[in-house]
């Protein structure tokens, strides 16, 4: 009987382990407030990473700062995307917050995924931004070229390394040749660069020049387009279209792809 507690007496033991449980408690509390803050840590990411372009384009902050909250919001998204990962493929940390952790899961992929593509066009695509149907004779910016002035890219043609680097990575981009005379050919081009939804910036019906600046519907990045529609005779019209970004040093494909949307849309 003397090592029975006297009565109203707690057991010391118990009175010692009480601090390690408030502590473990404690220490309970804070993981699941951890863990439930995933999901939401998440959504801020992606919210960052929509915000980077838009805040661009609508003069929130330059394209150079876009870039970097993407890049850094992009590594916050890759973090919690791994880091629920492996709180789901742990037993006793996923118990109880599957659904919370799913979440932040789907969530942080979602907004890895532009990047990441962005990351594998980056390695694929060829790093150039001037893309034009005729690489022996580029179309030439004439009223465009005022607006260009403080661009770093010159609307001069970088020379036979783009071609070059062109030809292998969009092999597809040709001039256009349609059976119509010039005239009805140039109006078609006309509408259809406003159809496009880009800016008229001048016309020459004469010379057969159209120019105009298409918007990036993310960043509000200014490309330049040049349409030149040529008579080859009576029956047979030419057409060629150069696109050039004005920052940069790659594009991503955008220009290649306003080309080639540009192209198969003109019909006689």
């Amino acid at each position: 009987m003397a090592d029975r507690a006297a009565p109203g007496v707690r057991p010391r033991r118990r009175i010692e382990d009480a601090p390690r449980r408030v502590k473990r408690k404690a220490a309970s509390a804070r993981a699941r407030s951890a863990w439930g803050a995933l999901p939401w840590l998440a959504l801020a990411a992606a919210v960052a990473i929509a915000a980077s372009g838009f805040g661009a384009r609508f003069g929130a902050w330059d394209w150079r700062t876009g870039f970097a909250i993407l890049r850094y919001a992009s590594y916050a998204a890759f973090a919690i995307a791994a880091i629920t990962i492996g709180a789901l493929i742990v037993p006793h940390v996923r118990a109880g917050r599957a659904r919370s952790l799913g979440v932040a899961l789907a969530i942080a992929l979602a907004a890895s995924a532009l990047p990441l593509f962005w990351m594998w066009q980056a390695r694929t695509l060829p790093p150039i931004n001037d893309i034009s149907t005729d690489l022996a004779n580029p179309p030439q910016f004439d009223k465009i070229a005022a607006l260009r002035e403080r661009a770093p890219v010159s609307v001069r043609y970088p020379g036979p390394e783009t071609a070059r680097l062109q030809r292998t990575g969009y092999p597809d981009l040709r001039t256009r040749v349609l059976r119509q005379p010039r005239d009805p050919v140039f109006d078609n081009a006309l509408a259809l660069a406003r159809d496009m939804g880009w800016t008229i910036v001048a016309t020459d019906p004469a010379k057969g020049i159209i120019e105009a600046t298409a918007t990036t519907f993310w960043f509000g990045f200014k490309d330049d387009v040049v349409i030149r529609v040529t008579r080859l005779n009576n029956d047979a019209t030419r057409v060629d279209m150069r696109s050039v970004s004005r920052v940069g040093k790659g594009d991503l494909g955008a220009n290649a792809r306003r080309v080639r949307a540009y192209m198969s849309r003109l019909t006689p």
